[in-house]
């Protein structure tokens, strides 16, 4: 038996302690967005700090403004022994959860892990089931495997978690620069993405970036009659909606002047590449309840969630909104609208064409402003790097096909910060599938997908072990 296949073994034979491992991490209400969570937050920072230490990491909990980092070191072999020149890996993960709401329309408690049959099999249903806790248990399992059998990692890593991704990481940046020299890798292993199908494994090599924004229109001083005032006063709402309903034009493009400027088409072989997986456009939909495809006329499915821009209004509100009739003319109206960019495009630039349009169509007599959150572009992984070619390698190891190369629609800040800030490209090794409804009700994770993360990650680590060791035969 070779060293991959002892492994492997071991994460079959170990598989329920694995998934009730996960399960406990599940049951921390780590929702960071919301002050009330704040204990338990924290909580799951200690309780991957617990399992880092578990494995033979020097681990700690890091406090910051916000919620904590937790970092974690694993040595690797040593400088006297022959495989000693290995990678140094950087793993990225998050613990923190989105809020459970709607609690109604979940179909057990969304902190409270529930394992039912699925069309694919046994899938675990929780908060945080793919996003990111299932996910991080794919390469902390793998971790367990290897010291479960050799008694040690073959490479040297460094394990980083942080609290806050859910809620816009406001603490990272700042923690990244004044530990840049810690976290500093040759590489940044990321498992926040997704498989192309439970079948066939995929490494992300497109994010789409992303300018969030929200705009305010205020008229009257307080609320008024609509009989008394209607039709003589300006009405919030009215001038809201129609500054909304002009964002897009009849072709389903975007209509503020110059969005599209800076937008690169896709090369040949990218497109080639997409065209070969051939995307089921119905199915998508039909997944998600619908039959009738939107966005812009003639792009592709694959286009318009891989590389192409967007603006969607993300809530509304304004005036009474309760049960029965209220009739009234608002004193103030808010909608929140977000932009996923690609590739070359700047989210400051955007934002002010942004403002532009909004002041260009604000009917007269209300007042506006718009609140804009940091945006983070887009960002392209090199695919020319050898330790893709790794992830390729150990992907197909385990699922016996080669691993196809995708894009995301959402958006992975974190990936640009590395390498902005810390000079590491990241590897963007996720197992999830387009129906784990992340954010959403129910969110679920595959046990199969769970498998196929522990052994993937598992082989990943061997190929880095024999690339490093490769490597040093090289010189």
């Amino acid at each position: 038996m070779s060293d991959l296949d002892a492994i492997l073994a071991r994460i079959d034979s170990d598989f329920d302690s694995a998934v009730k491992r996960w399960s406990d991490f599940l049951r921390i209400p780590s929702v960071s967005t919301d002050p009330a969570f704040n204990d338990k937050t924290r909580e799951a920072a200690e309780w991957v700090k617990g399992q880092l230490a578990e494995l033979g990491f020097d681990a700690s909990v890091r406090d910051t403004d916000g919620h904590p980092m937790v970092v974690g070191h694993y040595p690797g072999p040593g400088e006297t022994d022959p495989g000693g020149d290995v990678p140094h890996v950087l793993y990225y993960g998050h613990y923190d959860v989105q809020p459970p709401d709607p609690l109604d329309e979940w179909d057990s408690g969304p902190f409270e892990p529930s394992i039912v049959e699925g069309p694919r099999g046994r899938r675990m249903v929780a908060r945080g089931a793919v996003d990111d806790k299932g996910q991080v248990m794919t390469f902390l399992e793998a971790f367990r495997a290897w010291k479960a059998v050799h008694g040690s990692l073959p490479i040297r890593i460094t394990a980083f978690f942080e609290g806050e991704e859910e809620c816009g990481s406001p603490s990272l940046i700042p923690f990244l620069k004044a530990n840049s020299q810690e976290l500093g890798a040759d590489v940044c292993v990321v498992s926040d993405t997704g498989s192309w199908d439970l079948e066939t494994p995929a490494i992300t090599t497109r994010l789409r970036g992303l300018l969030y924004t929200e705009l305010t229109v205020r008229g009257p001083s307080h609320d008024l009659h609509s009989g008394l005032y209607g039709g003589a006063v300006p009405n919030p709402l009215n001038a809201l909606t129609k500054v909304l309903g002009g964002l897009h034009d009849e072709h389903g493009r975007v209509a503020i002047p110059g969005f599209y400027d800076d937008v690169v088409e896709p090369e040949a072989e990218t497109r080639r590449q997409w065209d070969a997986l051939s995307a089921d456009e119905q199915a998508f939909l039909a997944g998600v309840g619908l039959d009738t495809p939107s966005g812009e006329a003639g792009r592709s499915l694959l286009e318009k969630v891989w590389s192409r821009p967007t603006c969607d209004i993300n809530g509304a509100i304004g005036g009474y909104t309760g049960a029965g009739a209220k009739t009234v003319i608002p004193a103030k109206a808010s909608a929140k609208i977000s932009f996923r960019l690609v590739p070359e495009q700047d989210p400051r630039r955007l934002a002010e064409a942004f403002r532009a349009f909004i002041a260009e169509r604000m009917p007269a007599g209300c007042t506006w402003e718009l609140t804009v959150d940091k945006g983070s572009p887009a960002f392209c992984v090199p695919t020319d790097s050898p330790y893709l070619q790794a992830a390729m390698d150990a992907l197909e190891d385990v699922y016996g096909r080669k691993a196809v190369l995708i894009g995301s629609g959402g958006s992975i800040p974190v990936v640009g910060m590395f390498h902005d800030i810390l000079g590491v490209d990241t590897l963007l090794m996720g197992f999830g599938l387009d129906d784990d409804r992340m954010h959403s009700p129910n969110e679920k994770f595959e046990l199969k997908c769970l498998e196929n993360g522990m052994k993937s990650h598992a082989a990943l680590l061997e190929r880095l072990r024999t690339m490093g060791r490769a490597r040093k035969a090289a010189e």
